[in-house]
């Protein structure tokens, strides 16, 4: 008796060992009873009835990535390409994701496949290389509205590489490189041009400053000039009001007069004109009677003509 208790007991505890499952976190585990779906099991402890019930599958709620392989497309101007994605997806609903499709990945990756080749088909290269976020959004949009029905959410979808034939890629290296010749000419040209405009501007300055350094010289040479003829006459006014007030007599005044005539007389004029009244005026001074009798006939009947005298 007591080895068939123990036998038992051995019996029951494989059973609990066998029928005994702990799910992990971000795990869901798919019940059957007698190859019928009967329930989920999420993170923790549970029992299944032993010959009964069974796990059909475990499956993840994080997220996953697939990188599927390089896919060939050829562009809406025949230029054959090769485009390397990355999907990133959850599966939201287990149910539909164990029942609903037999392999949901290689039908994720054909159907990632096919959408592609959909939109590259209706772009050029050039935009193909350029709109790289416009093809992701769109996969992506496409892929997430197919894969509802099987419980997978499209979370994000990345193009990584997109490779056109090496033909294609010598032809924009030499594209690339005389752009950037072009762009260089460009530049070069537009600070030559700087350059050029800085000078003639400092040019133009320049001789704005000088001239207008000569127009202030200028001004101020004539402002001196007209200064000093302005003292040189008031000096002149001041001198005969000072005659004027010290009550010069006529002898004095005859002096200056004959004073003038010395220097007029200085040999370099070939005539010399002699007031009339010239001899009164040596008379006046008391020079001598001589000169006064050698004097002409029209000079002592006091005519008014003026003596002419020829070197």
């Amino acid at each position: 008796m007591p080895f068939i208790f123990i036998g038992l007991a051995v019996i029951v505890l494989v059973l609990l060992a066998v029928n005994v499952s702990v799910v992990p976190q971000s795990k869901v585990f798919m019940i059957e009873r007698l190859g019928k779906f009967k329930t989920q099991w999420h993170a923790g402890i549970h029992v299944k009835l032993p010959f009964v019930d069974r796990v059909s599958k475990k499956i993840s709620l994080k997220e996953q990535v697939m990188d599927f392989p390089p896919q060939s497309v050829i562009t809406k101007d025949n230029v054959t390409i090769n485009i390397d994605s990355v999907v990133f997806y959850l599966v939201e609903e287990p149910y539909l994701y164990t029942y609903k499709i037999a392999n949901p990945i290689i039908a994720l990756q054909n159907l990632s496949a096919t959408t592609l080749r959909n939109i590259i088909g209706e772009m050029e290269l050039d935009q193909t290389l350029t709109s790289r976020d416009e093809i992701n959004a769109k996969l992506r949009a496409i892929l997430d509205e197919a894969t509802e029905k099987w419980g997978i959410d499209v979370t994000r979808v990345e193009i990584q590489n997109i490779v056109p034939p090496s033909q294609i890629q010598e032809v924009m290296t030499k594209q690339m490189r005389a752009e950037r010749e072009r762009r260089q000419i460009v530049l070069e040209a537009q600070a030559h041009q700087e350059s050029v405009v800085s000078r003639a501007e400092g040019d133009k300055k320049a001789k704005i400053l000088s001239a207008e350094a000569d127009r202030d010289a200028k001004i101020a040479v004539a402002e001196g000039r007209a200064r000093s003829i302005k003292m040189v006459y008031a000096a002149e006014a001041r001198g005969l009001q000072a005659l004027k007030e010290a009550g010069v007599d006529d002898a004095v005044l005859r002096l200056r007069g004959l004073d003038a005539l010395k220097s007029v007389a200085d040999g370099r004029s070939t005539k010399i004109f002699l007031p009339s009244d010239i001899g009164a005026a040596i008379s006046s001074l008391g020079v001598g009677s001589e000169l006064a009798k050698s004097e002409p006939p029209a000079a002592a009947s006091g005519a008014s003509e003026p003596l002419e005298i020829h070197e």
